[in-house]
């Protein structure tokens, strides 16, 4: 787990950081306008928090309902075994699954929760079955169907 030191942010690290994060195609000239900051200073502010590795990359938003995936679904997973060695080879076997979008180790009554995008019911459900279930050490799911949306980040 990475440590967040964010004292070493100041107002203006957090407003370039603010306007990346709504859009990473911005230009240095057009960043250092929203941020009230020289094109050369702005830049070497990008470049340390790429550095400092508060900027992972830079992403195209895709619109998976135009891809033909609609169905979202959450999958909570509870597995038979929790020692480190099954949580390793179930974290890289998870990985591995196109249709998981996110995998998250949870603290709960189950172990991991995943989002699974696939085009409809018919399309989960074979990836549950041939898929998910099939992974290293699962011993129990329970689905969760998405009817809507309401706040998505991603967007």
């Amino acid at each position: 787990m990475k440590t967040v030191i964010l004292e070493t942010l100041d107002q203006i690290d957090r407003r370039i950081l603010d306007e990346l994060a709504r859009d990473g195609r911005l230009s240095v000239a057009e960043l250092s306008r929203r941020v009230n900051l020289s094109k050369t200073p702005c830049q070497a502010r990008i470049k340390r928090l790429e550095t400092e590795g508060y900027i992972l990359g830079y992403r195209a938003v895709i619109d998976p309902e135009r891809l033909g995936l609609p169905h979202v679904a959450f999958v909570e997973v509870k597995l038979s075994d929790t020692r480190k060695a099954a949580l390793a080879a179930f974290n890289k076997a998870v990985r591995a699954l196109p249709e998981v979008e996110q995998a998250h180790m949870i603290a709960s009554s189950f172990d991991y929760l995943l989002k699974v995008r696939t085009k409809d019911i018919a399309a989960y459900r074979e990836v549950l079955g041939e898929k998910i279930s099939a992974l290293p050490h699962v011993a129990h799911t329970s689905t969760h169907v998405s009817m809507e949306a309401v706040k998505d980040d991603a967007d």
